[in-house]
């Protein structure tokens, strides 16, 4: 039955109570950074086009983080945290660029503007924009062994898979590049091992500032799980590199899946519980 106003028994076109300030902040990005993702492979490789969306997806993906963090551990401890993983993260890239350390002997093109200390703005961005996610993506698919020591583990891991598609793509559109070429597409091992290790200092960072001291935060494991699925589409149907697309899914989805399944299994015995209540 459709709602309707007491005084004319017109149809109410209110917004449900709270939807504005619990959904929009998080819909709104979401759209803005599926819009880019489905728009890059349709632009020019290495065009402006496509710099600009690079921008447009990761500052997307920052903010639908952010605003998710923020509902769940509010705006202080959000802006704080966020401020400290980007300057930290920029000052990884910095010391990468200038001494290969802890991803090897990279450099970036100018393509990708602003930067900063020779760091584009928007890779420090990526780091928080999708570390908090990974985190919470570890929390719920570990379930009853999640621990601050498992989460840091698997939540680094997590993390690195996103790089699996991550650097390969960027290579590919010049935005930087290797001194020697690996074997993975041109990017040696020792980048993902600098990931690994970069990933394991901010999920312990995460777990000071942000502590996942609740059931993981579905928004923010969907997040996990929307960008596993998108990437691994793109690159098997629109960049049309299969490699990639399953290297990099193999190691995203089931991580994804474990975290939806758990999710779901702990929603049932919620409801359940209330059910017999």
């Amino acid at each position: 039955m459709i709602p309707t106003t007491p005084a004319s028994g017109r149809a109410s076109s209110r917004i449900p109570r709270g939807f504005a300030t619990r959904t929009l902040p998080t819909l709104v990005p979401t759209l803005v950074t599926l819009a880019g993702m489905i728009a890059t492979p349709l632009a020019r490789r290495g065009g402006p086009v496509r710099r600009t969306l690079a921008s447009v997806v990761v500052t997307g993906l920052f903010a639908t983080t952010s605003a998710a963090a923020v509902r769940r551990w509010g705006p202080a401890r959000t802006g704080a945290t966020a401020a400290g993983v980007c300057t930290a993260t920029a000052a990884v890239e910095h010391l990468g660029t200038a001494t290969g350390v802890p991803f090897g002997r990279y450099g970036y093109s100018g393509a990708l503007r602003p930067q900063v200390a020779g760091v584009p703005a928007i890779v420090p961005l990526a780091w928080f924009a999708m570390a908090v996610p990974a985190r919470e993506a570890a929390h719920a698919a570990l379930g009853r062994r999640s621990s601050p020591a498992t989460r840091v583990g698997l939540g680094a891991a997590a993390l690195t898979a996103w790089d699996l598609f991550l650097d390969p793509q960027m290579v590919g559109e010049g935005y930087w590049a290797w001194a020697r070429r690996g074997r993975y597409r041109g990017i040696p091992v020792t980048n993902f091992l600098g990931w690994l290790a970069t990933g394991a200092a901010v999920m312990a960072a995460l777990e000071v500032a942000l502590p996942a001291d609740e059931p993981a935060d579905p928004t923010l494991v969907a997040e996990y799980g929307v960008m596993a699925v998108m990437e691994t589409l793109g690159f098997a149907a629109f960049f049309r590199d299969r490699v990639v697309a399953a290297v990099g899914g193999a190691a995203m989805l089931p991580v994804a899946v474990t975290a939806a399944r758990s999710l779901r299994r702990a929603r049932h015995g919620r409801a359940t519980a209330r059910g017999r209540g």
